[in-house]
């Protein structure tokens, strides 16, 4: 099989609204994850053992908070004079040029200067969701089926899928049918499949699907825009009948709210579902300088996982702490993630928390049905 020319495009420039106080003055792709990353190191880090040289950041919102941390690429091994990593923000001059309203209409605004990189394949990736994923096992089925498109999937509870895409397929994995965030999920057993923000597009076929799309009822340039896949790109695929899902089986979260940020990070500290220090397979990340973490003698620490440079002198259980943390002696906390540089004064009690970064806690706080978030 040949050895298409693929451009990575990593869509980072959602507002991220439902991530709430966090994304206030940060992206969302890069807010803290386990205390050690941020949520674009999974996709760049997927990107990195994926071989895949050629990688485009979309960005918009509080785009100086991502460029912070991609360090010109160098973490990932993307620091390159040939290829490498590339940031797009929104840009003026052209009159496709303006404000992305959507993913896909970030796509077709940046259209010409993908026609200008002339790739086979286009590989578009989500930044605010938490996998693994070799990417040329989807670029290797895309080819064998002749795919226009092909959509990862996986299965999630029925009362989850309504805030994803869904889909349904035959015997050959050929997408017959796809619904955008319907009320009510597809099929009728406990799980739906849904789509994993991962796709491998016809570079070709993509990009004049996007300016038939945009420009078709006699729109201009200037007039025309898109919105997010959903709405019509992936249902305009689907009916040509070239759609197909690759089905991932692995562990796959889309931590997009404030409950799934907190219950995802909780799910590492119960039982890991894949190993973060596997040497063969590394989530990277920006390196930072910091001491080594302390606990002092009154220190009580169960189950939790620690950022370099923590300060422990209060009791903790069930906690992830971030990098610099600090929890006073007399502080409890239970059921929290403390972001770096966080500090809980003696004396106060946590439970079901997040802790942004930076912030002190001189008051208790507990979180009841949602968790609650202190900033």
């Amino acid at each position: 099989m040949n050895h298409p020319r693929v451009l990575t495009l990593v869509l980072a420039g959602g507002e991220g609204n439902r991530l709430g106080p966090l994304t206030e003055n940060r992206a969302k792709p890069v807010a803290p994850f386990l205390g050690a990353f941020r949520l674009l190191d999974f996709v760049l880090s997927n990107v990195a053992h994926s071989q895949l040289r050629d990688v485009w950041i979309l960005e918009q919102f509080q785009a100086h908070s991502i460029n912070e941390h991609l360090c010109g690429g160098r973490p990932w091994d993307l620091d390159r004079t040939h290829g490498g990593l590339q940031i797009l923000p929104p840009f003026q001059g052209n009159p496709e040029s303006g404000w992305h309203e959507g993913n896909a209409d970030a796509l077709w605004r940046n259209a010409r200067i993908i026609r200008q990189f002339n790739p086979d394949l286009v590989l578009v990736l989500s930044a605010d969701a938490v996998y693994r994923l070799d990417y040329r096992e989807v670029i290797e089925a895309h080819q064998k089926l002749k795919a226009e498109v092909t959509m990862v999937s996986t299965s999630v509870p029925r009362e989850e899928a309504t805030r994803f895409g869904n889909i349904e397929t035959d015997k050959t994995n050929r997408v017959s049918r796809f619904v955008y965030k319907p009320d009510e999920p597809l099929g009728k057993g406990k799980e739906a499949q849904v789509t994993c923000e991962v796709f491998v597009y016809d570079a070709q076929v993509l990009l004049d699907t996007l300016d038939q799309l945009a420009t078709g009822d006699g729109q201009t340039p200037e007039e025309a825009a898109l919105s997010d896949f959903g709405h019509e790109l992936l249902p305009h695929f689907v009916e040509r009948g070239r759609a197909y899902s690759f089905e991932m089986n692995g562990f796959w979260r889309d931590v997009g709210t404030l409950d799934s940020y907190f219950d995802t990070q909780m799910e590492f500290l119960d039982s890991p579902p894949f190993d973060m220090n596997d040497s063969a397979c590394p989530i990277w990340t920006r390196p930072s300088a910091v001491g080594p973490t302390r606990l002092a003698p009154k220190a009580k620490v169960e189950n939790c996982l620690l950022g370099a440079g923590a300060n422990i002198a209060g009791q903790a259980k069930n906690c992830i702490i971030g990098p610099n943390v600090c929890i006073e002696e007399g502080a409890e906390v239970e059921d929290c993630i403390l972001n770096g540089n966080a500090r809980v004064k003696a004396g106060v009690r946590l439970k079901r928390v997040i802790v942004d970064e930076g912030t002190t806690v001189s008051k208790d706080e507990t979180g009841k049905k949602h968790v609650a978030v202190v900033t």
